[in-house]
């Protein structure tokens, strides 16, 4: 019964040190690929983004980026910017890191600064200061 509520609230094991690893590589060489504008597509390299986290699946077979374009404008553009040069961002990680397989890449727009403004906003508020404080 006990096991039950813990699942309950714990989508299973956290991810292992080596997709932590792999993402981390991959986050890494995903922001340089782009700050240096490596990849042949005008619009892309126009554009400055930001790569917060990469999350590897098990297997390692999919790579998902989290992304934000500097300044947060163009959020729109960017995910689809970046999808239709996955094929080439993806020969280029994997010629980079040396994988045996370079995972699929997908393109998430990261929403980790909009819930940090969010919580800092709920911190100031004179109710849960009290709360917090008191």
């Amino acid at each position: 019964m006990r096991d039950m509520a813990k699942n309950k609230f714990h989508d299973g094991p956290g991810p292992s040190q080596r997709q932590l690893r792999v993402g981390e590589l991959i986050r890494r060489t995903l922001s340089e690929v782009l700050m240096r504008g490596d990849i042949h597509d005008p619009d892309l390299n126009r554009m400055s983004v930001t790569v917060g986290e990469v999350r590897v699946s098990p297997d390692l077979k999919i790579a998902t980026a989290y992304v934000l374009p500097l300044g947060g404008e163009g959020q729109e553009d960017v995910v689809p910017l970046l999808a239709r040069n996955k094929g080439e961002l993806r020969r280029v990680i994997g010629k980079k890191l040396g994988l045996k397989f370079s995972p699929d890449l997908r393109f998430r727009i990261d929403t980790t600064f909009d819930q940090m403004d969010e919580t800092r906003r709920l911190f100031a508020q004179d109710k849960v200061r009290r709360d917090v404080e008191g």
